[in-house]
């Protein structure tokens, strides 16, 4: 790809981030190409439709969150790099929710390999938890993303409570913890 339209991509790309938080996935293309300083039709060059350049989005975010878990394979003790971890799933998950809805209720291959590759970068660190002994065994890292997501919407069902997300990850942290022999 030459350097100027590596350049349009890239801003392209940033510019449906901020505007798919700020507005949701519902903003007019024409308005991101606008911000991005581009044309509509370089928005189309790079991305045919409104679900291409989600995709892109949602699998920019994907690969932050991939490293961001390859980043904590080496914080100690590996029950705090799970939590950080889950902690960064659900600030993403928040931020991106309506990108993430809509992708993943299309169930196309995108979406299995979105799961897959979540699945991956947290099933490592649940796995260096649980050979430390500090997590149970019978802990799967679906049923942890699952159990984040509800705790993300419990949370924001409830503004008045600030705190409330952090509390309920405690639980469920504490949860987690292997029985003393």
């Amino acid at each position: 790809m030459r350097a100027d339209a590596r350049r349009n991509y890239d801003r392209l790309l940033e510019e449906a981030r901020q505007a798919f938080v700020t507005h949701g996935t519902d903003v007019a293309l024409e308005d991101i190409a606008r911000s991005a300083g581009v044309g509509i039709g370089t928005l189309y060059r790079h991305f045919p439709d409104r679900n291409a350049l989600m995709t892109a989005v949602f699998e920019t975010e994907l690969d932050a969150l991939s490293v961001r878990g390859t980043e904590l394979l080496t914080l100690d003790p590996p029950t705090e790099a799970l939590r950080l971890w889950l902690r960064d799933v659900a600030l993403h998950t928040a931020m991106y929710r309506g990108v993430a809805a809509i992708l993943m209720a299309s169930q196309n291959p995108f979406t299995a390999a979105c799961r897959d590759r979540l699945r991956g970068s947290g099933g490592a660190l649940l796995r260096r938890a649980q050979e430390a002994g500090e997590v149970r065994e019978d802990t799967e890292i679906a049923d942890l993303l699952k159990l984040t997501h509800a705790v993300l919407l419990a949370a924001e069902k409830s503004p008045e409570d600030p705190e409330l997300f952090g509390r309920l990850m405690g639980l469920i942290m504490d949860g987690l913890r292997a029985k003393a022999g």
